[in-house]
């Protein structure tokens, strides 16, 4: 089982009853909700400490960005309508800037919502989120266990997004080396200006070009842009 920690992205701290602890499986999932308006960051946590609300998710963020802790991620939260994605996942849910039939969220909260999933991946060692619209993907939604709208029309279609931009920080792509310089991404890049020279120069094939040639296109273009 994991070491368990809580993300510092938190500005509340407001912990909700309704909860399993510890949890019974490691962290492995996502579950993203919606919380169906525009709820404060405050009043989020005083609906999940009430005894009728039943319900529960790790993590909350309001429309402002700002993200609340209210059930620690050593323990399952009541959120997703299945033990065993919740006692696999992190569970969040975020603050509608407006209702039906889109319920869409803030930028503010849905730039937090990706950080918040990077900051969970990297301290639960998540290689990187899965989303293959069913329950199998470590990135899951609550209608894939229930018969809800939720997380909302906006949220769910922007799921593959949310996994893209996740796993991009989760794994930036390496700056290239010299000798990984092709052609084709040296015009791109704009260390060379004439594709057809440069391919006679190389045989008329797009091959990694040996760092003193790519040093060599880079004073020709030099010297070409006086």
């Amino acid at each position: 089982m994991s070491n368990f920690s809580n993300s510092r992205l938190i500005s509340l701290t407001r912990l909700s009853p309704h909860r399993n602890s510890p949890r019974n499986q490691p962290i492995r999932k996502i579950t993203i909700h919606h919380t169906a308006g525009n709820i404060g960051l405050e009043a989020l946590g005083d609906w999940l400490s009430r005894p009728t609300t039943q319900a529960s998710y790790n993590y909350g963020i309001s429309t402002d960005g700002r993200i609340g802790l209210f059930v620690e991620e050593r323990n399952r939260s009541w959120a997703s309508s299945s033990g065993l994605n919740d006692h696999q996942a992190i569970t969040i849910g975020v603050a509608n800037n407006t209702g039906a039939p889109n319920w869409t969220v803030s930028d503010r909260a849905y730039a937090s919502l990706i950080e918040l999933c990077v900051d969970i991946c990297q301290r639960n060692r998540i290689p990187r989120l899965t989303y293959d619209g069913t329950a199998n993907g470590t990135l899951t939604r609550h209608n894939f266990f229930s018969n809800t709208s939720c997380p909302g029309p906006f949220l769910q279609r922007r799921f593959p997004q949310i996994a893209d931009e996740v796993n991009r920080r989760l794994r930036p792509d390496p700056p290239r080396t010299p000798e990984e310089i092709t052609v084709d991404n040296a015009l791109a890049d704009g260390i060379i200006g004439d594709r057809a020279h440069w391919l006679g120069v190389l045989n008329g094939t797009i091959r990694p070009v040996p760092a003193y040639i790519a040093g060599m296109m880079r004073n020709a273009h030099n010297i070409i842009s006086r």
